[in-house]
């Protein structure tokens, strides 16, 4: 290149820069290598002040972005978790009896809420066959025993945890594969023993102690005022 070509090619890059500054400023990178050239130019015995400033407030601009981020995607997450408690409601209103309520635990809740299982634990004081493949049908005791893990404290709602393996008696032979649970404690009534509803699920992270339980204690709630009114 020619020294008067390079001579107008620096002259309309300082035209461009002065009539729109903006074109650096906005540039992180070209600021870094101004700044670091200035940095140079001053000598290490010089302390920029107004570098240290800039270098203070880009960290705290990208700490920022990160927290912006972060809440955008929690919002993301607890939307989508209300349209799918929101999808098995309308469903388990849909149905018309306990018989297809137990059904759709099975068939339909799992793919919506995508757990791997879904048990429904019905204490009883006597050893007796389950009426459904949705239902395991456990003794005396076994909820609050499970929720807990046999320790002396409250009982929760809605326990959330992982767990290796789970229970074989909520989960059958398939208690081995399941790495996380929900356990949500049911109420059926004046006269009936306790109950459990559990969401198992393959991955470790689905169900964590750490996570808000508010979606899923309305469901429960729902579910077992639905339970109450088929069972009679």
């Amino acid at each position: 290149m020619s020294d008067s070509t390079a001579q107008a090619v620096t002259q309309d890059w300082r035209d461009r820069i002065l009539s729109d500054p903006e074109m650096i400023l906005e540039d992180r990178d070209l600021m870094r290598a101004l700044i670091a050239a200035n940095e140079r130019a001053m000598g290490q015995n010089i302390v920029d002040m107004r570098g240290i400033a800039m270098e203070r407030l880009e960290a705290r601009l990208d700490r920022l972005e990160d927290t912006h981020r972060s809440v955008i995607a929690a919002a993301y997450e607890n939307l989508a978790g209300t349209n799918q408690i929101n999808r098995c409601v309308l469903r388990l209103l849909d149905c018309a009896g306990f018989g297809e309520l137990l059904q759709t635990l099975v068939k339909d809740l799992p793919e919506i809420l995508r757990v791997d299982r879904i048990r429904l634990a019905l204490e009883s004081a006597e050893p007796s066959e389950a009426p459904h493949a949705a239902v395991a049908v456990v003794p005396a005791g076994f909820v609050k025993g499970y929720i807990t893990q046999d320790r002396d404290v409250p009982m929760r709602l809605v326990t959330l945890r992982q767990c290796a393996p789970a229970s074989a008696e909520l989960f059958g032979d398939e208690a081995e594969w399941i790495r996380s649970e929900a356990l949500l404690k049911l109420d059926l009534g004046a006269g009936r023993m306790p109950a459990l509803l559990a969401f198992g699920s393959e991955d470790p992270h689905q169900f964590r102690v750490n996570q808000g339980t508010e979606l899923l204690t309305f469901f429960t709630g729902v579910f077992e005022r639905l339970a109450k009114r088929h069972l009679g």
